[in-house]
């Protein structure tokens, strides 16, 4: 099978998605990455053997020895980018959330059926053993027709991952329940099997609003910016980003368009990082301890008692022989990408959920910064969400 072309616009950390599509000889390689961050550029070359780097996006998308794009770019910048790709013809892989505000995910959206180019969101915890594993038990009927659904998301190292850098400004990402709980906020209509019609949220920044360790505007992250066992307590943390105006605690309250109930909840004081997933059926509900390797799904379904830590059924969290980031799914969500952008057909991510997922946090963070107002969520256009529910054929 000839290598699949491959464009990567972007490097910074969501960057190892090209590392792990770079397959010369198997089906796909890397063969161009831009990038305006020379440092970046750099370590691209490094990393992608013989990758050519470019400053300017658009040399990638115009160049016809590309086959298809990877959008790795910062959140506000996607819609731009992969409309422009879209155009050009090239099937592209828009990272996950799909942009930052609705009107932007409906101009994507629109721009793919338009152009009938193919779009895949890198929505990757959809290949997450852990909630492959959730869904097909939610699927089998093991707690009956889910009802609730609650998700707590413990963020250990969010002053790390999100506060040093373009993360923990509005203007990039309107808020951090749109850019990180998109993902929980997917997973989450994946396993209630709706979309989220109304929300209600409130939320603050509580841990990191008051941190004065900043950097100065312009002053490259140090070196030390990460680390598995420092920067605790929160209040530690140093070099954090000039400017932070994004809340860091946020609790949501969701009604679907099946009647669903559901909440989300997000800290980052916390000093753990998982995320905790509780769905509630008519016969039964279901729980993950961990979220990795080593972690467990519970359930309960046999009868009513008081608290019991024995389930009437316990599953483990498969183990994964690949990246072990994001439990492995990163290797899984290229593969069904590379397929997609060769042959087309239904995947398990969706341009629909990805745009909803966006949705439900933009419309949560106007109602956390609103007072707590419940805010509707508009609905996909009838036309555009026919087309992809079809696998995007007309």
């Amino acid at each position: 099978m000839t290598d699949l072309r491959l464009g990567a616009l972007g490097c910074g950390l969501r960057g190892s998605l090209a590392r792990i599509a770079h397959r010369p000889g198997r089906g796909s390689r890397v063969t161009v990455v831009a990038e305006h961050d020379p440092a970046l550029r750099d370590r691209a070359a490094d990393s992608v053997p013989g990758v050519r780097t470019v400053e300017d996006y658009r040399k990638v998308v115009d160049d016809p020895d590309v086959d298809a794009v990877l959008v790795l770019t910062p959140d506000h910048t996607h819609a731009d980018i992969a409309c422009e790709a879209l155009r050009a013809g090239k099937p592209v892989f828009v990272e996950k959330p799909l942009d930052i505000t609705i009107e932007r995910c409906d101009l994507v959206l629109r721009t793919a059926f338009e152009t009938g180019t193919r779009l895949y969101v890198g929505h990757n915890m959809r290949h997450m053993p852990v909630i492959r594993l959730m869904r097909d038990l939610v699927l089998r009927g093991d707690i009956g027709t889910v009802k609730t659904v609650w998700v707590r998301h413990f963020v250990g190292y969010g002053g790390d991952w999100y506060f040093k850098d373009w993360h923990a400004e509005r203007r990039c990402t309107t808020g951090l329940l749109l850019q990180k709980g998109a993902h929980d906020l997917d997973v989450l209509h994946w396993l209630a099997g709706g979309y989220t019609r109304q929300v209600q949220a409130f939320g603050d920044l509580m841990v990191y609003g008051g941190n004065p360790h900043r950097r100065s505007p312009g002053e490259p992250k140090s070196d030390d910016w990460y680390t598995e066992d420092g920067h605790w307590p929160p209040h530690t943390q140093r070099a954090l980003n000039p400017v932070i105006d994004v809340e860091d605690v946020s609790i949501v309250n969701m009604r679907l368009d099946n009647g669903v109930l559901a909440a989300y909840q997000q800290c980052h004081f916390t000093p753990d990082y998982w995320r905790n997933y509780t769905v509630v059926g008519d016969a039964g509900r279901l729980e993950n301890f961990g979220d990795g390797p080593g972690g467990v799904v519970k359930v309960w379904n046999s009868r009513r008692s008081g608290y019991r830590a024995e389930a009437d059924a316990e599953y483990a969290v498969p183990d994964v022989e690949q990246d072990a980031e994001h439990g492995g799914a990163d290797p899984v969500l290229i593969d069904e990408f590379l397929r997609f952008a060769r042959e087309g057909g239904r995947t398990d991510t969706s341009p629909v959920s990805a745009r909803m997922a966006v949705a439900a946090g933009f419309r949560a963070t106007e109602s956390l910064r609103g007072g707590g107002v419940p805010y509707e969520v508009p609905p996909l256009d009838a036309e555009l969400a026919a087309y992809f529910e079809r696998g995007q054929t007309r």
